[in-house]
């Protein structure tokens, strides 16, 4: 089937290069005319596990094309997936002006009769204002246009996998037509019928993704009820890691406990800096002014959101208790990026961190394997390093901001004896006290008990790399 997918930003490229994959003839369109030159040159502008690779090939294969001409990508596709940015307004509302400018240029190079979804993430009823515009910029009545919603449920550092390998794939349409259309376009990854770039020696039994058809305002909520459940999951998981603070008790032990009943499950129960990244807190957002709008109270919803945002000042706090002066102290960062396996920091509560301490008067080094020359755009006046152990020379406090699996294997017997002083502030959870505490480390970290970082052991005369890499793994 010929595919347009207007917006190359990080959902469309991951939704055109899997419909390719599938089996598609894709077309690309993006208003950013050095984007698109970079696309066809190879270069992906986003760092995602597997997507430079899948891309690569389907653009060999002359199955993924790029181009800035949008009208000639509406003209080629039968079916035109909306994948433009919705960001938030200064009162947390979704952008929408994207969508509307989108809706305006298919309405007025469109040839023939079109299928045109909504993959963007926007409120419910959108659908609706879409068909409107969609019908009022119209220019040849003889074109027929049929609107469907078809949320994206991507998680940024495993897209791709997501993509191909689905839990369920949500379509809200109002028409038989545009049914078949769909269910025809996601045959192949609901059949898995498709070579997998991720799984190279065969893909893991799972179960079939589901396909869930719905009305197009169901689709549209299912997208921001989702994110927003987990984004309450997530406070209540860090609710409960202070109060282990105080009582004593072990998150970890908690969570862990908590997760095997079936009716919750593991995820999403990490305690630490809370969510960052640009869907949770947008959806929050967005989903807390349309309950506004259609007159309920989602108290539980500001609440979490509320929590979340107070991360970062009990973070801040066990810096100020740990160095008691932060004027003019060395601290070390390392990640960037809001999470793992992404270069993305865009609502990073790192930065939010690196700015507080700058304005305190602290003197900041950083380390991210994917999200320095970001970071480096927004903040130049820290000090950036190209391997973690540079980082911690000489500071004061080492921080750790992201969740990076390469900070576990560290070599931390050598870090203890380069650092100013031995102090490790945890912010991901991501290390064992007891065998931080072994190698001399004062550590803190979010809920678990105090005991265990406020007392620093020595550290014991020889400690092998390989011993120590274990320990904390």
């Amino acid at each position: 089937m010929r595919i347009s997918v207007i917006g190359c930003g990080y959902v469309g490229l991951v939704t055109g290069t899997g419909l390719a994959e599938a089996g598609h003839q894709v077309v690309c369109t993006d208003n950013n005319p050095e984007r698109i030159a970079a696309l066809r040159a190879g270069v992906v502008p986003i760092y995602e596990p597997h997507l430079d690779a899948m891309l690569a090939a389907n653009h060999r294969a002359k199955k993924l094309s790029f181009t800035t001409d949008a009208g000639e990508a509406v003209r080629e596709g039968e079916v035109i997936f909306i994948c433009v940015g919705t960001p938030p307004l200064e009162n947390g509302e979704a952008d929408l002006s994207a969508i509307d400018n989108v809706a305006r240029l298919i309405a007025t190079e469109a040839c023939d009769s079109k299928l045109v979804v909504e993959k963007s993430t926007v409120p419910a009823q959108t659908g609706q204002q879409l068909k409107r515009v969609l019908e009022v910029y119209r220019r040849n009545v003889g074109v027929e246009f049929r609107v469907a919603s078809n949320p994206e449920f991507l998680r940024e550092g495993t897209a791709v996998e997501d993509f191909l390998h689905p839990d369920r794939i949500v379509i809200g349409v109002e028409d038989e037509a545009s049914e078949k259309q769909l269910r025809e376009i996601y045959r192949p990854i609901l059949e898995r019928q498709f070579h997998c770039p991720v799984h190279l020696r065969g893909c893991p039994a799972m179960q079939p993704p589901k396909l869930v058809v719905t009305t197009i305002n169901s689709a549209e909520l299912i997208k921001h009820a989702s994110n927003s459940f987990l984004a309450m999951k997530i406070s209540y998981a860090n609710m409960i890691a202070d109060i282990c603070e105080k009582v004593g008790a072990d998150i970890q032990e908690v969570t862990h406990a908590m997760g095997l009943d079936p009716r919750i499950g593991p995820r999403f129960l990490e305690a630490g800096l809370g969510f960052g990244g640009f869907c949770l807190p947008k959806d929050v957002q967005a989903f807390i002014r349309l309950a506004e709008r259609s007159g309920v109270d989602f108290g539980m919803l500001k609440e979490a959101e509320r929590v979340n945002k107070r991360r970062i000042d009990l973070f801040m706090e066990k810096i100020r208790q740990a160095l008691w002066v932060v004027k003019d102290k060395q601290v070390g960062v390392l990640g960037l990026a809001f999470k793992a396996n992404t270069d993305d920091i865009r609502f990073a509560p790192s930065l939010e961190i690196i700015r507080r301490l700058l304005a305190e008067g602290a003197h900041v080094r950083a380390y991210d394997q994917e999200a320095m020359d970001k970071t480096s755009a927004i903040l130049p006046q820290i000090r950036y390093f190209r391997e973690p152990y540079e980082v911690a020379r000489g500071v004061d406090a080492l921080l750790i901001l992201t969740e990076w699996p390469e900070f576990r294997q560290l070599d931390w017997a050598r870090i203890y004896g380069m650092m100013g002083r031995p102090l490790v502030i945890d912010g991901r959870n991501l290390l064992e006290p007891g065998a931080m505490m072994d190698l001399g480390f004062e550590y803190y970290s979010f809920g678990r008990p105090m005991e265990s970082s406020l007392a620093p052991h020595l550290i014991p005369p020889e400690i092998s790399s390989a011993s120590t890499a274990n320990a904390i793994a």
